[in-house]
């Protein structure tokens, strides 16, 4: 079996809220190999764990996360309308679900967000003392955030979120990241010999566990990331 490393999508999201301590730990009981999530910061420079630039998805509030002290963010109940009339669950703050990973051994896929943007000063302040589990990385859509964390803490591997206006070519000549991360449709030749002659890693998300390739892998894939890691698993061992 080629077991490739599988990264729970904002945790277990088939059963509980995304970005909760509830979908970390269902993930960690599942048997993943890691967990991404979305950092994001507060009007009071507090980095938080939440995936939307705004709060009306998943709290029924038309506000930024940026507009927002940290002390606010967390009176938040989060979930679907219905889900929120019925459980109760909140945002987390980064420097719990780092104890907590740290304590479980699991490894983290942080994704820096737009929020940061314009914040790096702070990003590097948390980063200096920051530790992390083995196999943990950083990733953004944003190459400016990656620099800050070669800059700061080098030894920590990062990974650029491609668009489809990435060139390609660029790869060769990479200073601010180390690997990329692709969405699926990505999964093809052409781009997989990019990174097969740059000695580059490639991530892929949006895997459902019913892609032909999960058994055999291109030797560029150094991971998968997904919403659906028990059909991930049962299709590596086919």
């Amino acid at each position: 079996m080629n077991k490739i490393p599988i990264f729970a999508h904002r945790g277990a999201t088939s059963y509980a809220v995304e970005n909760t301590m509830k979908a970390f730990q269902k993930a960690k009981s599942l048997g993943v190999d890691g967990i991404e999530l979305d950092l994001q910061l507060s009007k009071d420079a507090v980095f938080i764990v939440f995936h939307d630039l705004d709060l009306l998805r998943l709290t029924g509030v038309r506000k930024l996360v940026s507009n927002c002290t940290f002390d606010e963010l967390m009176s938040f109940n989060l979930g679907t309308k219905f889900k929120r009339r019925f459980s109760r669950h909140r945002m987390m703050a980064f420097q719990d679900i780092v104890k907590w990973a740290n304590e479980e051994n699991m490894a983290l896929n942080i994704e820096l967000k737009e929020s940061i943007l314009n914040n790096e000063d702070v990003l590097r302040e948390v980063l200096q003392s920051l530790e992390l589990p083995e196999n943990s990385h950083f990733s953004s859509f944003y190459e400016p955030l990656l620099k800050v964390v070669k800059e700061t803490r080098p030894q920590y591997e990062t990974a650029l979120i491609i668009t489809k206006k990435f060139d390609w070519q660029t790869i060769h000549g990479r200073t601010t990241y180390d690997v990329i991360h692709a969405n699926k449709k990505y999964y093809k030749p052409q781009y997989l010999k990019y990174c097969d002659e740059a000695k580059i890693g490639i991530r892929f998300y949006g895997i459902e566990g019913k892609e032909s390739y999960l058994a055999n892998p291109h030797p560029a894939v150094i991971g998968w990331i997904t919403d659906y890691p028990e059909k991930v698993r049962k299709a590596q061992l086919k």
